[in-house]
């Protein structure tokens, strides 16, 4: 550790392999800041539970050395390295209480029964509980035993709380309501919270910043308005929201922007974030809310849509095109808009700006 790094966590160099020869984790530097929550988000084996395990010390690393509060834990067994976790199963025991639950990681580390009591009845009422100790978990709600595992977590005062994709098991409803639950706990305590999930909504409702993982590396790193608004990859652009990816050849670069070729002779102006040179396939990113009806005569991007399909969602309307030749090119017209009475048929200008549509490297 340098003497400058404020850091609680820090993974440095780490990698990790299961058979000696394919890495699950490939070299994978971090710092996390003291009260931050940070999100792991990538699909299903993109090394992001690997790397929670391996803090929290069920998985040794292969390579690399994990710090926790400057000190060394590679070789410091899990009970002993002071961390809260929070399973998708809750993993709660069904035959005690859910205040026997919150005491047992008490009485494991010898506290006295006084202080037991008063750490139990703080974390309980910390998660609006306080009414429910004496009940067995198989007489809570999920949303209930969620609860009480997070109160667990927390009832040592940890440094750091680790959560697997806690929400996992819970309905669309509670789970929306769990996060702004677990964020607003957060927010009150200022505990530092490592969150594991492959929902993009819970990590952008949450996060003070997100690593996106894939393939065992993270791929971008930063707050959820910055990898929404500028991601710096195809594969960020394309996992984080909905996203209109067009293929392309690049013809022109000019500082910051470039032009590309997306066929029959249409031409796209776009930012120039992660290309290679003039001639070099490229992938374009435009959100679906940035992209305009009957653009101005200043737009750069003007070009037809037809009108393939209209989905009506409430807030908005969900209208799938043929743009540029691509059948699935979206667009989210906000309900209010004079263009609500769109039909299937019909063909229209649509535009948007150089600056929302980014010039990126080829999508795998």
């Amino acid at each position: 550790m340098t003497e400058t790094s404020n850091a609680i966590v820090r993974f440095v160099d780490v990698q990790k392999s299961y058979d000696g020869e394919s890495l699950v984790v490939k070299k994978f530097n971090l710092d996390m800041e003291k009260g931050e929550f940070l999100t792991m988000l990538g699909p299903s084996g993109s090394g992001k539970t690997t790397c929670l395990m391996m803090l929290a010390g069920f998985e040794p690393a292969t390579h690399g050395e994990i710090y926790l509060n400057d000190q060394p834990i590679n070789n410091v067994p899990p009970h002993k390295r002071g961390i809260g976790m929070v399973f998708q199963n809750y993993a709660l025991f069904p035959h005690m209480t859910v205040a026997e639950n919150l005491a047992f990681p008490l009485e494991v580390r010898k506290m006295s029964k006084s202080e037991v009591e008063q750490r139990v009845q703080r974390a309980l009422d910390m998660v609006q509980l306080g009414e429910f100790s004496s009940r067995r978990p198989a007489q809570l709600s999920g949303g209930q035993q969620q609860r009480v595992a997070v109160a667990r977590a927390l009832v040592f005062d940890p440094d750091v709380v680790l959560m697997d994709e806690p929400l996992g098991a819970l309905d669309k409803n509670l789970r929306e309501q769990m996060q702004y639950e677990i964020k607003h706990i957060h927010e009150r305590l200022g505990v530092t919270v490592l969150y594991v999930t492959h929902d993009q909504s819970e990590a952008l409702t949450m996060s003070n910043r997100i690593a996106v993982f894939d393939d065992g590396v993270v791929q971008q790193l930063a707050p959820p308005t910055v990898l929404y608004e500028e991601p710096e990859n195809a594969f960020v652009a394309n996992f984080i929201g909905e996203n209109n990816v067009i293929g392309g050849k690049i013809t022109r670069i000019d500082g910051q922007s470039c032009q590309v070729d997306v066929g029959e002779s249409r031409e796209v102006q776009a930012l120039a974030v992660n290309i290679g040179g003039v001639g070099e396939s490229t992938t374009l990113s435009l959100r679906p809310e940035r992209v305009s009806l009957d653009p101005g005569d200043d737009c750069p991007n003007v070009f037809e849509g037809k009108v393939e399909e209209l989905i009506y969602l409430g807030d908005h309307i969900r209208t799938r095109m043929h743009v540029c030749g691509h059948d699935g090119f979206i667009v989210k017209i906000p309900n209010s808009s004079s263009h609500a009475q769109l039909h299937e048929g019909a063909v229209v200008k649509v535009g948007w700006t150089m600056e929302d549509c980014r010039a990126l490297d080829v999508l795998n």
